[in-house]
């Protein structure tokens, strides 16, 4: 008897956990991403993503039932297929290009009672009204009669060692009964626990709801931390302070700016589909979008006033940057306010060096010297800026040896310090 086949579209961050979970679980997977370079290193055993590493990609490469691929002909024969591909903001504007593409390219393989999901964030409608047509014209079949289709957002968050795709709830939906419990068997041999949901826009919405959530809570502390700092009080004592609170209060913490595959999007998603189905605009998430993106601009204002009542002005000033991913350990440089700062601060004239333990250097932008984490490069540096803040990095040393840190992620302590 032949195993199930499942196929992956995107082997990204989302893609490639998934891909190894079901490989373990028993399944034969095809991982299909379009990017060349990609499918290449993760052929040879190269894992680009921090939670994945080589020996557990090797170790799935060995059963030979995974088969990373750009080609969709490995796609034929599946039997649940699984699209978690990127749906960024153009002009904020949803660009669902990717999801187009795959629903495209993937339809000629549609077969009687195969199931497909999709796991990429969008807006409530998208799997509905955009992939079901695409796959019934190019399959000649149509959804629920003849084939299964779903939702299932990701909640995949990189560099957490805690939670992980298989101890994580998946809340689960189809387009009929029968698609949602095809929907929930497949996942439930891979997590440990799903929540099933009345509808596809209902699991979509879901989604929205998770990163709108995160989104309008930090920009209240960001905003708080900027008026803080107006007032001279310490806003990091005053959350720790509130956060012992055992119930009405969940800590959220200011920082130099949002970035990643969810919060800069997920919410604009919600609200550009408010303004085009309702003609409203939802105010929340727009106020805060503002606040959280304004905060690299702030951060390097911050810079520019410290070092001033220094005696040094901004303009041909050493940097050193602490951190460039969005999220500390790991190396995702999607939508980081690090890069942001850091080409706001060289605009105004100043000279940026950068320590970045974890980001593959072929996604730096040229501009940015890279450097490792030294007394040295601490001393030469009339600033210091703590912006990702990695673990396992040496902050004692930091403090000790610096002239100056202004530290956005309140890792430091002492007096050349300075904290959002």
């Amino acid at each position: 008897m032949s195993r199930e086949k499942l196929v992956v579209v995107g082997q990204g961050y989302v893609g490639l956990p998934l891909a190894m979970a079901a490989v373990e679980s028993g399944l034969d997977v095809v991982g299909l991403d379009l990017d060349t370079d990609r499918v290449k290193r993760l052929g040879s055993g190269q894992s680009f993503v921090e939670d994945i590493s080589d020996l557990r990609l090797g170790a799935a490469l060995a059963t030979g039932r995974y088969l990373p691929t750009s080609d969709y002909t490995d796609a034929r024969g599946f039997d649940v297929c699984v699209i978690s591909v990127p749906t960024p903001l153009r002009d904020g504007v949803p660009d669902l290009s990717c999801v187009e593409q795959a629903g495209t390219a993937l339809a000629p393989y549609v077969r009687p009672d195969c199931t497909v999901i999709l796991e990429s964030t969008t807006y409530p409608g998208t799997t509905e009204e955009l992939l079901r047509p695409l796959l019934e014209e190019g399959s000649g079949l149509r959804s629920p009669d003849d084939f299964h289709l779903g939702y299932s957002p990701e909640r995949i968050d990189p560099g957490n060692p805690v939670w992980r795709l298989e101890n994580t709830p998946k809340v689960v939906s189809g387009m009929g009964p029968a698609a949602l419990d095809r929907v929930d068997t497949f996942y439930r041999r891979i997590v440990r626990q799903t929540v099933p949901v009345d509808s596809t826009r209902v699991a979509e919405l879901t989604k929205l709801i998770e990163n709108t959530f995160r989104q309008v809570n930090i920009g209240l502390v960001n905003e708080l931390a900027t008026f803080s700092n107006q007032l001279g009080i310490d806003i990091w004592q005053a959350i720790d302070a509130a956060a012992t609170k055992p119930f009405g209060f969940m800590s959220f913490r200011p920082g130099p700016g949002i970035g990643g595959h969810c919060l800069p999007i997920d919410p604009c998603y919600l609200s550009w589909q408010v303004k085009r189905r309702l003609g409203r605009q939802f105010r929340f998430v727009e106020l805060a979008s503002d606040i959280n993106h304004a905060m690299p601009e702030y951060v390097a204002q911050r810079v520019m006033a410290g070092l001033s009542t220094r005696g040094r002005p901004l303009r041909g000033a050493r940097l050193l940057m602490i951190g460039l991913a969005y999220k500390k350990n790991t190396g995702d440089l999607r939508d980081s306010p690090a890069i942001d700062l850091a080409g706001r601060l060289h605009a105004l004239g100043a000279r940026i060096r950068a320590v970045e333990p974890y980001a593959d250097p072929r996604h730096v932008p040229t501009d940015l010297a890279m450097v490792e984490l030294t007394e040295d490069e601490v001393r030469d540096a009339d600033a210091v800026l703590v912006v990702t803040d990695h673990d396992g990095l040496d902050y004692d040393m930091i403090v000790k040896t610096a002239r100056y840190v202004f530290d956005s992620r309140d890792r430091c302590r002492g007096p050349v310090v300075e904290r959002l």
